[in-house]
């Protein structure tokens, strides 16, 4: 008895008194910072370069201006890049009804900056079509944080295309606006499940990745909801997942914050490196309005 009461006045100590401590962390190289992502669809599509900056420095990343961007694909066409605003968004606009992004392309993008050169290699996978979009209407005992206390929870459906190793993107727009808007919010499907080895191959997405983009919260009725499924390859597929693994880890078991992996190589050996990815997808999609005498009994 006389342990039990000691270590609970231990743990009462700890937990009733704060002293904060000043930390000096030592500030690390600047990197450069590549955001890119092409698709198979029509119309402008983008590159945007940051500067990396101190893990506690919560300001807006600096734009890096002034570089030389362009993407090459298999076919030794190259399309360059424009930063138009000086804002670190480089893009590509299309002449007419002209697209980069075609199923099985692979691309190149390079990119020129501060004296150094770095590339990444990419590629275009297949994607199934989205069959539709339900939802029932549900007031949950626990209500969601944030957004409707009563309301309705939607569900996409599809099919993973036969053969193993099809890896995708799930994103989510509510009345047009991206709805899983942080690195928690990041739904990623490997065939039909969340893993390779989950004999999912195949197979309809499982409902977890199904009911994703609800977010944790309810949609209202007349919400447009619009499911947009990305193609991925498996390199993709595992940077994402790093994302939102770093973007949870946090609390008491958390581990140090680390850089993810990179596609981007810089092509003088002894170089600095290159933070980011560079990405490219098909892309299909699914939009429905919710409306009351539409939705589903809930199960």
């Amino acid at each position: 008895m006389k342990r039990l009461i000691l270590f609970l006045f231990a743990v009462a100590g700890l937990t009733s008194c704060q002293e904060v401590i000043d930390l000096k962390t030592e500030t690390g190289p600047i990197r450069l910072v590549v955001d890119g992502w092409i698709s198979d669809q029509p119309g402008a599509q983008r590159v945007r370069l940051t500067l990396s900056q101190n893990y506690f420095n919560n300001t807006a990343a600096k734009p890096a201006t002034g570089a030389t961007v362009s993407v090459t694909d298999d076919l030794g066409k190259v399309y360059p890049f424009v930063d138009e605003k000086g804002d670190g968004n480089y893009y590509w606009r299309p002449a007419g009804s002209e697209k980069i992004g075609r199923l099985g392309g692979k691309y190149t993008l390079k990119v020129g900056y501060a004296n150094e050169s770095y590339e990444a290699l990419t590629e275009i996978k297949r994607v199934p079509p989205l069959d539709s979009i339900t939802y029932y209407y549900d007031k949950p005992t626990i209500a969601p944080d944030k957004g409707p206390k009563e309301g309705y929870v939607a569900e996409f459906f599809g099919r993973d295309l036969t053969g193993a190793g099809d890896c995708y993107w799930v994103k989510t727009f509510k009345n047009g606006v991206r709805y899983d808007n942080s690195g928690l919010d990041i739904t990623t499907a490997y065939d039909a499940g969340f893993s390779a080895g989950a004999a999912t191959d195949g197979l309809i997405f499982i409902r977890p990745i199904r009911q994703s983009i609800n977010v944790n919260k309810l949609f209202s009725e007349k919400d447009t909801i619009r499911v947009e499924l990305y193609s991925i390859n498996q390199a993709a597929f595992y940077f994402l997942n790093a994302i939102k693994a770093e973007a949870g880890n946090q609390g008491l078991f958390a581990t140090a914050p680390a850089n993810v992996q990179t596609n981007l190589n810089n092509v003088r050996a002894d170089g600095p490196r290159a933070l980011g990815w560079f990405g490219a997808s098909a892309i299909s999609k699914f939009t429905t309005v919710v409306r009351k005498e539409e939705a589903r009994p809930k199960p």
